[in-house]
């Protein structure tokens, strides 16, 4: 634990250091605290750089620190940003590095802006901890949102994950902003040691335990992994022998199915052309498909989507991608954007992807209600809607995002809804990582990434309704919301219990 002698004097030194230096530290910082989240995963580590900013910050830093924090850890921690532009690197690699800059820079700016809140206003350590929580949330929503890398995350390798069946992500990202803070505050004293202590009992009392055995009630699910490299995928040459292999990879390993799940986007044609391989999937799994594919209305919009067939190939359900992402499958402004040559990654026909309709349940024949999920739309948990699902179905194509970061930072996110919802969540990647995972986390079976394969596994079943599931985040609003009100009435001299502080 760091000493009350480094905390009560570093804020005084790094005061006095010129801007630059100061902005190179908290650079710095910001780097480490990226360490906690997946794949490296040191959560030790992250904490540690969370209760030295927040010491540091007790020296005045601002607008400029903070935004140089959150550069430093977003450029590490989203480095896998590239990746998407290295797929066709004569068209857009040249927007690589841009594209970290630009994403690293932008994000930090939530973190600047609380910083600079919390100097202004003299909020003190816990106040900044609740902006600092503010921002995150605030990120997670503005311009469609982007919760991915939040401060919270460094939990989800851990037994503390567990805490976000109660509070979700942002309250996970809350309550360590404030057990950073509470540790960085040299008149806490010895109560600081609480925090620890706490961290290590919850470690140990919150650890899910070992997987119950599934009887054979249990659905059986076929989880097909084809492995096409992105810029492979539209190959005329190559794309017969990707059929046969997710064709061979569908069929039967130990037992029948009830249903094969391929990943976003698995067949190269359109659906309206898509019905013979679909019937070919069936045939060969012997059970219903689900899978991800690219769809045309009658108005010529077209949709990333989810279909589900029954056994003989014929479309039963059907589910349009809700969320896109900006830039990769519309373009925001493109009237304005396309005009000095800027475009999208995923663009179909040059008007890119229409939006579905969001919250949407499907019927998964012998299985009950799923919340389909396409790639991106697995990071939003404030979108599932009200009606409780059976599980959560997702498909994604994770090749766009390279083979370090992405894709595990991706699957982890995924656990991280499990626990949120107390729900079995199927999970189909083209390259991985593909898997099961119950309703406490627990990976139940995956497949590497960059590896051919299928899974077939029994569903458990759905947990209980968690907290987080009936109530959402306004209970951490709430609380976020105490603390900024507590550090407010603090620094007006004012005890929120009645005289002075």
């Amino acid at each position: 634990m760091i000493g009350a002698q480094v905390l009560g004097t570093a804020p005084a030194r790094v005061a006095a250091w010129p801007r630059p230096v100061r902005m190179g530290a908290f650079a710095a910082l910001g780097a480490v605290l990226a360490l906690g989240q997946v794949p490296v995963s040191w959560p030790v580590a992250a904490l540690a750089a969370l209760v030295l900013a927040f010491a540091l910050a007790r020296g005045g830093a601002g607008f400029a620190e903070g935004w140089a924090l959150g550069l430093g850890h977003f450029a590490v921690a989203l480095r896998w940003i590239v990746e998407p532009f290295l797929v066709e690197p004569e068209r857009t690699g040249w927007m690589a590095p841009f594209a970290l800059l630009f994403m690293a820079g932008g994000l930090a700016l939530f973190w600047g802006a609380a910083f600079g809140v919390a100097r202004r206003l003299r909020l003190g350590v816990l106040g900044l901890a609740a902006l600092w929580a503010g921002a995150e949330a605030l990120r997670s929503v503005v311009f469609t949102g982007f919760p991915w890398a939040l401060v919270g995350h460094v939990w989800i390798d851990t037994p503390l994950v567990q805490v976000a069946a109660v509070t979700g992500q942002q309250g996970l990202t809350l309550l360590t902003l404030l057990a950073a803070a509470v540790m960085a505050e040299p008149r806490m004293g010895f109560g600081r040691l609480a925090v620890p202590v706490a961290l290590v009992a919850g470690a140990v009392l919150l650890r899910p335990g070992p997987a119950p055995v599934l009887g054979e009630e249990a659905p059986v699910v076929r989880i097909v992994q084809p492995n096409v490299p992105q810029a492979q995928k539209y190959d005329p040459e190559k794309m017969p022998g990707h059929l046969e292999r997710l064709l061979a990879l569908s069929a039967r390993q130990r037992e029948d199915a009830d249903l094969v799940v391929w990943p976003e986007t698995a067949l190269p044609d359109l659906l309206e052309w898509a019905g013979p391989t679909l019937a070919l999937g069936a045939e060969a799994g012997g059970a219903p498909v689900a899978t991800g594919v690219v769809r045309r209305d009658e108005q010529g919009r077209f949709f990333n989507s989810l279909v589900v067939t029954d056994e003989r190939g014929e479309v039963r359900e059907l589910y349009d991608k809700a969320h896109l992402v900006p830039f990769g499958e519309y373009i925001p402004f493109r009237g304005s954007l396309t005009q000095i040559g800027l475009g999208g990654l995923a663009e179909m026909q040059g008007e890119g992807f229409a939006a579905g309709t969001k919250g949407a349940l499907i019927d998964l024949p012998g299985i009950g209600r799923a919340r389909p999920l396409i790639c991106y739309e697995g990071i939003f948990p404030e979108e599932f809607g009200a009606e409780r699902p059976r599980l959560l179905l997702l498909v994604t194509n994770d090749a766009w995002f390279g083979k370090d970061a992405g894709p595990q930072q991706h699957f982890a996110l995924g656990r991280l809804r499990a626990v949120e919802f107390g729900l079995p969540l199927v999970r189909a990647a083209n390259t991985g990582i593909s898997g099961l995972i119950d309703g406490t986390g627990r990976v139940l079976a995956s497949l590497p990434l960059d590896t051919a394969g299928a899974l077939e596994v029994r569903l458990p079943p759905a947990l209980a309704p968690t907290p987080y599931a009936r109530l959402g985040d306004w209970p951490v609003y709430g609380l976020g919301l105490l603390v900024l009100l507590g550090a407010a009435f603090r620094r007006r001299g004012i005890d929120p219990r009645g005289g002075q502080a």
